[in-house]
């Protein structure tokens, strides 16, 4: 395992950055109140005495220190991840007994970490080919001090495109030693950069953006929607299925079958959008090539 101490820290300031989640997830109201979030238990209390199902919506509350919480319109963005945890939902850098937020420099690398995540899941489940899913984009700004680890070579093990053990290993040490995250390459979108942030006010000002639609078309993510504008953009790369294969997919008009898990995905994401969409995906006129799989 890498040494923690010889991780550099770096000062990280991101304005715009996006994080991709489920729409199913609404805001938690109490996350939303102007109340200080030192007076949450009082309010917790009070209300659980006409709501006992109040719990489930907020989460374990405990898991965040008191003095890390944050409140006040769209805080629940930045609070849930913290909340709602299972170890049934491990990822790169934890385990599932704590949360991490997780963040993209761009659109499109916020856009291919949940393809790649949301198309495991599908194959895992096997899911039927259609309009499966909904998401909202959140627009946030980061300002934190992170361990980077955007100088690591390619083959490190914090950064194995399928095995978590290393960075889970990591992560557990850097944040039991008081870091607030860590900055690192994005394996599904290469040259892009995330973020995965240990506590709540490392993010501020988030603002939800876009919904969209992702398109399971058996073996992969094949198609994005959004649902504002109706525009479609299909997603080209490449899959490989353990019991099929398809060689391109694309983000621009129209695709569908059954799999189970998906080893590897390569992903060409060519967004020259179609007339009429929305400005945003405008802006976008370029194609990012994403090589591996994280």
């Amino acid at each position: 395992m890498i040494d923690p101490k010889a991780i550099p820290v770096a000062q990280v300031e991101w304005k715009g950055a996006v994080r991709i989640i489920r729409s199913a997830f609404p805001p938690i109201d109490l996350f939303e109140d102007i109340a200080d979030p030192a007076d949450w238990p009082l309010l917790i209390s009070a209300e659980q005495k006409t709501n006992p199902r109040i719990m489930a919506t907020i989460g374990n509350l405990d898991l965040v220190p008191v003095d890390r919480r944050v409140g006040g319109n769209g805080a629940s963005y930045l609070m849930a991840p913290f909340t709602h945890v299972s170890t049934d939902r491990p990822s790169r850098f934890t385990d599932g007994t704590y949360g991490v937020l997780y963040a993209g420099d761009s659109f499109e690398t916020a856009l291919f970490e949940t393809i790649h995540h949301h198309a495991r899941f599908m194959a895992r489940t096997v899911e039927a080919p259609g309009w499966t899913s909904q998401f909202r984009e959140i627009i946030l700004s980061v300002s934190a001090d992170l361990h980077d680890l955007r100088s690591l070579v390619a083959g490190n093990p914090a950064l194995d495109p399928d095995n978590y053990a290393a960075s889970q290993a990591l992560a557990v040490e850097l944040k039991g030693g008081g870091a607030e995250g860590l900055v690192y390459p994005s394996i599904r979108h290469p040259g892009g950069e995330c973020v995965g942030l240990f506590y709540p006010d490392c993010a501020s000002d988030p603002t939800q953006g876009r919904h969209l639609d992702y398109h399971w078309d058996g073996m992969g993510v094949d198609l994005v929607r959004d649902a504002g504008t109706g525009a479609v953009f299909r997603v080209v790369g490449s899959t490989t299925i353990t019991r099929r294969s398809r060689t391109s997919c694309r983000i621009g008009p129209a695709m569908p079958a059954a799999s189970t898990a998906i080893s590897r995905i390569d992903l060409v994401l060519q967004l020259t959008p179609p007339r009429n969409s929305s400005p945003y995906l405008d802006s976008l006129h370029h194609t990012s090539l994403c090589s591996r799989m994280l």
